[in-house]
């Protein structure tokens, strides 16, 4: 083979070394959305709350579970499992609403609710009910490895469910935003 020829292979042979050097040149800039998109499939949520992104890969399953706390709140939640130490929890949470069994006093029922309501809004005029936020105890749930995102209806929680299962069952890249 003659020297042209082999300098000529040489090259070509260096050509996606090069490609790849010059595309990680800085090693601060991010790669871009296209690039990360053909890498490996991600699931990505836009929230008031924050985002959260996970690869397809790592996901092991998506769940939802609907439980009563302490007798007071009705939680709806989805969740994520892969296979780091980071969970991440989205729900729905609403006060329970007891149901009179025979219906009188369904009035009475719904009255105390609502004063029970108006009167939590008398203590903190500013802040929303307790039933409206994520609430986390420092150390415990600060440090737990836990993620949560609270979601302002059933239906949003929901949209996220069927979003994220579909992009589990179908290795798809997607991404949802939630106002």
């Amino acid at each position: 083979m003659n020297l042209p020829k082999l300098a000529a292979l040489a090259l070509l042979a260096a050509f996606p070394l090069l490609a790849l050097a010059q595309e990680n040149a800085d090693p601060n800039a991010s790669p871009s959305p296209a690039n990360v998109a053909t890498r490996f499939p991600m699931w990505r949520c836009t929230l008031p709350g924050g985002t959260y992104e996970v690869a397809l890969h790592s996901i092991i399953s998506v769940s939802t579970a609907e439980y009563i706390v302490d007798g007071v709140a009705r939680v709806t939640e989805m969740n994520i499992d892969t296979p780091g130490s980071l969970e991440v929890r989205f729900y729905y949470i609403e006060p329970l609403t007891p149901q009179s069994p025979v219906g009188i006093g369904q009035t009475t029922l719904d009255k105390v609710q609502e004063l029970a309501q108006e009167a939590a809004g008398r203590v903190s005029p500013d802040s929303e009910p307790p039933w409206e936020k994520v609430v986390k105890t420092y150390p415990t749930t600060t440090h737990a490895h836990t993620v949560e995102y609270r979601l302002d209806t059933l239906d949003q929680l929901n949209t996220l469910f069927k979003s994220a299962d579909q992009a589990f069952r179908l290795n798809q890249n997607t991404q949802i935003t939630l106002p």
